[in-house]
């Protein structure tokens, strides 16, 4: 029996952080009939619009379209992410309950803070989730992943690999104005990044992505390790 229950744990600060960075992955391989589960930290109670009920909403229709197995919320505090045992052992949990190969989380520079800390997060549950005597909330047996990633937010960072999205770039967008709270300027919301034209840039970004790699849209990544390549 294997020892994966599922394929891709992506996880993120915010509700949107994973679509913006890598939905059209997602897409990809839920299309191929590979599991792959969200995790967000928060509920971005904080968020300039919306609000928590609206914002899971919103999340739970960018889920139906991406075509992920499950969404999970474990409900920390917005800009409160801590790198602490408590934190890490929530996340160690989730990772032990789903067992994924493959874990991504958003690359640590990002203009935002609780990316960035999101990232140190995971980094730290992974390790800590490996180790058989690490006691986690549910007290589930250790596992280790594959494979962990970074894919981007808000920065333009050279990629280690490019995953091709051409055939899943519409879906992706799909995805991203599902957040219409979120990327469309509406009556009584405030003006902010994401409202100014901010899926439109996520756009050019995968176009360029792309082009690295002579395909049209792709999403880069980062990993920590070098990566085995095999040339033929």
């Amino acid at each position: 029996m294997s020892n994966y229950h599922i394929d891709m744990l992506a996880i993120g600060a915010h509700a949107d952080d994973v679509e913006i960075g890598m939905g059209g992955t997602i897409a990809h391989y839920t299309k191929k009939g590979h599991r792959v589960a969200i995790c967000d930290l928060t509920r971005a109670e904080l968020s300039s619009n919306g609000t928590v009920e609206l914002r899971t909403q919103e999340a739970k229709l960018a889920s139906d379209i991406l075509g992920v197995t499950n969404r999970i919320q474990l409900g920390m505090k917005d800009r409160g992410i801590g790198i602490n045992n408590e934190e890490i052992r929530k996340v160690v949990s989730i990772i032990r309950r789903y067992r994924p190969r493959i874990i991504f989380a958003p690359y640590y520079e990002d203009r935002h803070p609780d990316h960035g800390n999101c990232a140190r997060l995971v980094k730290e549950a992974i390790f800590s989730a490996g180790i058989q005597k690490y006691q986690d909330e549910l007290n589930l047996p250790s596992h280790k992943v594959d494979g962990f990633y970074y894919y981007m937010i808000n920065g333009f960072h050279k990629p280690n690999f490019i995953i091709d999205i051409s055939n899943e770039m519409e879906t992706k967008m799909e995805a991203l104005n599902a957040y219409k709270s979120q990327f469309v300027k509406q009556p009584g919301s405030v003006e902010t990044p994401l409202t100014s034209g901010y899926t439109s840039a996520v756009l050019a970004r995968e176009s360029l992505f792309g082009k690295e790699v002579g395909v049209k849209y792709g999403e880069g990544f980062i990993s920590d390790s070098p990566l085995l390549y095999h040339l033929f």
